[in-house]
């Protein structure tokens, strides 16, 4: 919006002339709940019934003192200032955003399911399935899935107990090599579970404990293992390092308390021993991780799916460097709600144009802005008092307009 006045001495567009910061301010405040639920709605009749729905938050950096959800929270830029969160579902094989939620910034992943499932009802969607990384992961969670009657697949923490009790029963012989899967580098193993459902009627107040089938994925990644235990042993060495310099860090008490046994005498200084028990058992998880779906059957499809939600992550990153969300730079509730909106708008754009061009291969030769900047030369003239025309459109800009879905301008 800072740029509008730049871009509109040189491009047509619907208003006919500049739209100023006031004016802009005047405007956000104008879209209501009521319409960008609606927006919602009509949006998510787009996505495709088979497809799953990824669903994750980032976090939006601000300045603002103003905003009653900017928080301090876990911010996952590593930026230290106060935020918002936003959460997002994104199709699987549209590629499109469905639906968002803004929350406030010190609201953890794991607290966000309830409210995400109430926006999903209004929507009236039809088949839900969910994928979701482990940091929404809770038994509570879980059942609220189950409830909706919703398929879903969900990363899970390996220090789970019964995740364990599986692990150990196979961590022995797991990379054998009949466990082995060429097409994904991964050794698998997968069974069935009863699931421990439970639910509290709303009427009676009476709880429901009943078992609900639930697949268990379990996979080790070999290359991952190493990487992991390379990062850990240097890790430890350099607490260690600390530790006999004398330059102890506060934030690293707990680890120096948990890996190793210090003492200190006047003759002898610091010395400290490695508490090998606590070290083998942080060692013996690495290269792990587990999905738990009460949909999927097949270990080798879930993980592909699951793999896919990178998706949701790009849709982030272009949401905050290409849509310059890095920071909510505005002092008003309600100029926050309409820009984020406007911002939803444009990520649905920019999620078409790369999906589009995934298909058509366009990425082996452009990038995305390179595309747009191939596209923005085309020049349209007009006389006064006479039709407009456009100039020479090459077959290169012809083929481009054909591979995003459109005609050329004519």
């Amino acid at each position: 919006m800072y740029r509008f006045k730049r871009w509109a001495v040189s491009h047509d567009h619907p208003y006919g002339k500049d739209i100023p910061s006031q004016r802009s301010s005047e405007l956000l405040p104008m879209i209501t709940e009521a319409a960008k639920m609606n927006f919602f709605r009509k949006q998510s009749k787009r996505r495709m019934e088979k497809e799953y729905l990824f669903y994750d938050s980032t976090s939006v950096s601000s300045y603002s003192e103003q905003l009653r959800q900017v928080k301090y929270g876990k911010n996952k830029d590593g930026e230290m200032l106060a935020q918002i969160n936003l959460a997002l579902l994104l199709g699987q094989v549209s590629g499109l955003p469905v639906y968002y939620r803004k929350l406030p910034g010190n609201i953890t992943d794991v607290m966000t399911i309830t409210n995400l499932l109430a926006g999903i009802e209004y929507l009236n969607l039809n088949k839900i399935k969910i994928v979701m990384d482990r940091g929404f992961y809770s038994a509570k969670n879980v059942n609220a899935l189950f409830k909706a009657h919703y398929k879903f697949v969900i990363g899970a923490r390996i220090s789970l107990k019964f995740i364990q009790d599986q692990l150990k029963a196979e961590r022995a012989d797991f990379d054998r090599h009949e466990n082995y899967n060429y097409a994904t580098g991964l050794f698998i193993k997968s069974q069935t579970m009863d699931w421990a459902y439970e639910e509290t009627k709303a009427r009676s107040g009476e709880v429901v404990n009943e078992p609900r089938r639930i697949y268990v994925h379990k996979y080790y990644n070999d290359q991952l293992a190493t990487d992991e235990k390379m990062r850990f042993n240097k890790t430890l060495g350099l607490l260690a390092e600390e530790l006999s310099s004398g330059k102890r860090k506060a934030e690293h008490e707990t680890s120096y308390s948990k890996y190793f046994d210090i003492t200190s005498t006047p003759v002898r200084g610091i010395r400290i021993k490695y508490k090998q028990a606590v070290i083998d058992e942080a060692r013996k998880n690495f290269g792990f991780f587990v999905l738990l779906s009460n949909g999927i059957k097949d270990p080798v499809e879930a993980i592909n799916i699951y793999k896919s939600k990178d998706m949701i992550e790009k849709s982030f990153s272009n949401l905050k460097d290409r849509l310059n969300m890095r920071r909510t730079s505005v002092s008003s509730e309600e100029n926050l709600e309409g820009k984020i909106f406007i911002q939803f708008i444009g990520l649905i754009y920019l999620s078409y144009v790369k999906q589009a061009m995934d298909k058509a291969g366009l990425f082996k030769n452009y990038t995305m802005q390179e595309l747009f900047d191939e596209l923005d030369v085309i020049e349209k003239y007009q006389q006064p008092g006479g039709a407009a025309y456009f100039g020479e459109i090459t077959e290169k800009q012809r083929g481009l307009f054909a591979s995003l879905g459109f005609d050329p301008p004519a």
